[in-house]
């Protein structure tokens, strides 16, 4: 006899079986909703290039760079057809083994494998990520006919160089790897492919016009891993070609000049700003950075007592010395605290009332009495010391920015420093102390507080050649697309400094002719058979203060500590073109050490355009 079933047992048994699988089906069907939102919306560009990853692939086309060139169309920084190492970490089963394998082939090294791991997070799997740049052909050849590594490739790329090396390397700059900071400032759909940008000078400057527009390609693998196919989708557009101001012959002369000494040369257009030569030296050579440079040669360019690394041209501030004189007179013919017939009698130190310190002239015998044309053209630091006195420091700071000295000049390099105009204001809030009446004394000659860039000398300089046009800076004259299509030109950019009075403009243009041609003048040597006119001032920056009584002596002083040497001058006079700036640290007399160098660079730059501006 069959036993009687429980059916409310049964019921309620089944009942929980079947609310248990709703349960689980219900959370199966939302975990594969997730999914199917996560495989189709979410991650969907992905997941369509892993699908089609063994066969279809759409990669980014690096655009070739822009070339750089200078004013007369010689090549400072251009592309050359090379080979780099490739991985694909998708298509590779083990990666360590894959890099381990390269580098006992010898194909790679370990700072390659270091780079490699560095920029990984940059790139995704399917990427083409470079290992090794500027493959020899003989390794490249080496490797298409012995690989057997799938996911590793040779392709072909431009390879930046910079056929002048060492010269002009600060203005020009160079390309190196992109870092973190470089990903965050760039697009980055236009630079997937990219890995390389400029880190300084023009390179990164303009970087914008450099660099090019990415395209897209689609290649086609086999099963082996191997391109069977590729199909541009989009080509890249390359960068344009930059065309600077620069005179890359005048380069090469001003840096032969300065040859082993730290210095700068700035020579500009007085007519619109071009900067025909910018230089720093010593320099170093760009080309060692493209591909990566050595710890062991970084390391010794950073420990270089020199600086190599360091741009005078940009961020070099020195106090300007006596070359600022020509700026303090203006402004005191401007306010009527001396006129053209004003004299100061100079006994070769000056004193203030109630102040212990004399105030040495650079000539302890003195100059006598001189009026404001003498005292320019002898460099007479008694008669700026009382002129400043008689201005005090406002009017000083007042007249001088003017000129835009304590600020940037615009130039259109990366990195400029503007350089400090000092005022009681400043002092106090940088120095949180009070101003004091020998501070503006010899701020009156360019000492003390204040600094200035070779590049705001030439300026303010240029500014007096033309009686008040202040110019901006230009380096870039203009760019080009390959094809001729797209052209841009730098413009002009000046702004006129207001002085009431035209006559005082030429009495400074002559104070600095008399530097040059006066019997007493400070650079009366540079006048002998000059095929040009030229108006100058010298200048002797020191380093460190010396004791009222103690004599300057640069044998007995350590060679860091010496005073630098400083030169400004324009030419020529009647119809002005050109304007230079000078600094040589620690050679001492800006008479001796640095006039000579002006000469030279502009003999050189007339007689290679005459001294007719439309040659330019």
């Amino acid at each position: 006899m069959d036993k009687i079933g429980n059916l409310k047992r049964e019921r309620k048994v089944f009942k929980s079986r079947v609310v248990f699988s709703v349960v689980i089906m219900l959370s199966m069907t939302l975990i594969l909703t997730i999914r199917l939102f996560n495989l189709q919306i979410t991650q969907h560009e992905y997941y369509v290039e892993e699908a089609l990853g063994n066969q279809m692939q759409n990669l980014p086309i690096t655009p070739v760079r822009g070339d750089i060139l200078d004013r007369n169309g010689k090549v400072l920084a251009t592309n050359e057809f090379s080979y780099r190492l490739t991985i694909t970490p998708e298509k590779v089963s083990n990666l360590n083994d894959t890099l381990v394998e390269l580098e006992i082939n010898e194909y790679i090294d370990s700072k390659d494998i270091e780079r490699f791991n560095k920029n990984l997070s940059r790139f995704k799997k399917f990427h083409n990520i470079p290992i090794k740049f500027n493959l020899s052909e003989s390794s490249a050849s080496s490797f298409l006919v012995n690989n057997q590594m799938p996911g590793v490739e040779v392709e072909p790329y431009f390879h930046r160089v910079y056929p002048y090396g060492k010269s002009s390397s600060h203005l020009i700059g160079y390309v190196a790897s992109m870092n973190k900071e470089d990903k965050s400032r760039y697009d980055k759909k236009n630079y997937a492919g990219t890995s390389f940008v400029g880190k300084i000078g023009v390179e990164k400057q303009y970087e914008n016009l450099l660099h090019g527009q990415s395209g897209m390609k689609q290649i086609e693998r086999n099963v082996a891993g191997r391109v069977v196919d590729t199909k541009v989708i989009n080509p890249s557009i390359p960068g344009e070609d930059v065309y600077l101001n620069i005179d890359i012959d005048l380069q090469l002369k001003a840096e032969s000049l300065l040859g082993e000494s730290r210095g700068v040369i700035a020579l500009i257009d007085v007519n619109d700003g071009s900067v025909l030569t910018l230089v720093s030296t010593p320099s170093f050579d760009p080309n060692w950075f493209v591909n990566g440079i050595s710890v062991k040669r970084y390391e010794e360019l950073k420990g270089n007592p020199d600086l190599p690394l360091f741009d005078r041209s940009t961020k070099g501030l020195y106090p300007p010395g006596s070359t600022i004189k020509p700026m303090v007179a203006l402004g005191g013919l401007e306010k009527n605290n001396i006129t053209i017939k004003h004299t100061t009698f100079c006994p070769g130190f000056y004193k203030l009332t109630d102040y212990s310190r004399k105030f040495n002239d650079w000539k302890r015998t003195g100059h006598g009495r001189v009026d404001t044309i003498e005292a320019i053209a002898q460099s007479c630091d008694v008669f700026f010391y009382d002129l400043a006195y008689k201005m005090g420091i406002d009017e000083i700071n007042n007249s001088l920015s003017y000129f835009q000295f304590g600020e940037k000049t615009g130039l259109d390099l990366p990195g400029e420093l503007g350089g400090i105009l000092p005022s009681r204001e400043w002092k106090k809030i940088n120095k949180d102390e009070p101003w004091y009446r020998g501070e503006t004394l010899i701020t009156g000659i360019g000492q003390g507080f204040m600094t200035a860039s070779p590049i705001q000398l030439a300026l303010a300089t240029g500014a007096i050649a033309n009686k008040g046009n202040l110019l901006t800076p230009r380096v870039l004259m203009h760019s080009q697309s390959k094809d001729g299509e797209s052209y841009f030109e730098s413009q002009t950019e000046s702004k006129q400094i207001p002085i009431k009075n035209i006559d005082n403009w030429e009495l400074i243009i002559q104070s600095m002719k008399q530097t040059i041609y006066g019997k007493l003048g400070t650079a009366k040597r540079l006048n002998n058979k000059l095929n040009y006119t030229l108006a100058g001032k010298t200048g002797t920056a020191q380093v460190f203060g010396l004791d009222p009584e103690e004599e300057y002596i640069a044998e007995n002083i350590d060679e860091k500590l010496r005073d630098h040497a400083l030169f400004t001058a324009f030419a020529p006079i009647e119809n002005p073109q050109v304007a230079i700036a000078i600094i040589v640290e620690n050679a001492g007399s800006g008479s001796s050490k640095a006039a000579p160098l002006a000469r030279s660079l502009l003999d050189e730059y007339f007689n290679k355009y005459g001294v007719d501006p439309d040659k330019i």
